[in-house]
């Protein structure tokens, strides 16, 4: 396929979107990262038929009508680390690098804990800024790391995937020829004091995105591949989508097949550890799914009723429960209680046409995880 600019994609306008979220690894810019030399294998579990229907909404729905209804491209269960139902359809398959969307944002999450792990970040109270070179009183002058991880940089922003206005769209139309996704957030705008209000902004993840590349002097890619894919030993190559300067999408653009994606749901649900050895440090993984203050409760975030912790979302639940999500409902959902973790891939051709859950159906995916995860029990 002939290589185009994110802009260019016919994206968020209802139309089916399997053969585009499929094929993003040939179509755009990319960075490639190798399989690991020694590939991990879930073990097989007992097969699992999928329960036949869940609630959501005071009604009862069909589970296979919502898998097709929201283009399900895969659908792995993971219980204790084997896997107990996977299913394909559409342009999915075990093989295929689908496009992650923001799930991407929870692997940047992972990759600045390790960052600071390792001493290359001082620490979360450290200005972004002391990095990341942006002009005086700009939107992350002088904001702390963790407010920028909890998407709470006070930066002005409109998440509207379908306007062409809104910042995310002009956020992804960077990733063009000559267009910089590093010149986007440094020219980004203040206009709520940092700390105090919970807005997504894809802004602030491509932003520690960059904290990344100037802390450890690497490319983000680079960094996954040693301290993430040959860990977990990812079984295929992954792609990161790059703008022109060979800056990677961090806020969207990872592609993985779908038992990669499990694997760092499964490396959180078991609090960091793989293999015997700590690959994310274990308060970093408490601290990312646990919203520690009221601005990020579950109910305290516009149009979004589940809290936020570091780039993952926290359903109000007291099973635990913690996901990563992208747009065309991409998910990583991780139950600890019961052990579980789910990654549904998908092109909700739908979504994104609306701001709404009529379209989006983020909150009645999890209804159907829920039910998954307890006919497991």
């Amino acid at each position: 396929m002939e290589k185009t600019t994110l802009k260019d994609l016919p994206l968020f306008n209802g139309q089916p979107q399997h053969e585009t979220l499929a094929n993003m690894k040939f179509m755009l810019p990319t960075r490639r990262m190798e399989p690991a030399a020694r590939p991990w294998q879930f073990g097989a579990g007992m097969p699992a038929e999928l329960p036949p229907a869940y609630e959501f909404d005071g009604a009862r729905r069909e589970s296979a009508a919502f898998l097709a209804d929201t283009d399900t491209s895969a659908l792995l269960v993971l219980k204790a680390g084997e896997i107990r139902h996977e299913q394909y359809w559409l342009t999915g398959g075990p093989d295929v690098q689908w496009i992650s969307f923001s799930v991407a944002k929870s692997f940047v999450s992972a990759l600045v804990g390790i960052a600071i792990a390792e001493g290359f970040i001082a620490g979360l109270d450290s200005p972004i800024s002391d990095y990341v070179s942006v002009p005086p009183g700009s939107a992350y002058d002088g904001v702390m790391i963790k407010d920028v991880l909890q998407m709470s940089s006070g930066a002005r922003w409109d998440e509207t995937y379908s306007d062409p206005g809104s910042e995310v769209f002009r956020l992804g139309a960077a990733m063009g020829q000559g267009g910089s996704l590093l010149a986007f957030v440094r020219g980004m705008i203040r206009d709520t004091t940092p700390g105090t209000l919970c807005r997504y902004n894809s802004g602030d993840t491509q932003m520690l995105g960059q904290l990344l590349v100037a802390a450890t002097g690497r490319s983000i890619s680079d960094y996954m591949h040693e301290k993430l894919m040959r860990p977990l030993g990812m079984n295929a190559a992954g792609y990161w989508l790059i703008d022109s300067a060979g800056m990677e999408m961090a806020f969207a653009g990872v592609n993985l097949i779908a038992r990669d994606f499990a694997k760092l749901g499964e490396l959180y649900r078991r609090g960091g550890m793989w293999d015997g050895r700590e690959v994310v440090p274990a308060a970093w993984v408490r601290a990312s799914v646990t919203p520690d203050a009221p601005h990020l409760l579950p109910g305290s975030i516009k149009s979004v009723p589940f809290g936020y912790g570091y780039q993952w979302w926290v359903p109000e639940s007291e099973r635990g429960e913690f996901l990563a999500a992208g747009v065309y409902n991409q998910f990583v959902y991780v139950d600890p209680s019961r052990e579980v973790v789910i990654v549904k891939l998908s092109a909700n051709r739908r979504y994104g046409t609306t701001m709404t859950e009529a379209t989006n159906r983020q909150v009645e995916s999890v209804a159907l995880f829920r039910a998954i995860a307890g006919a497991l029990d």
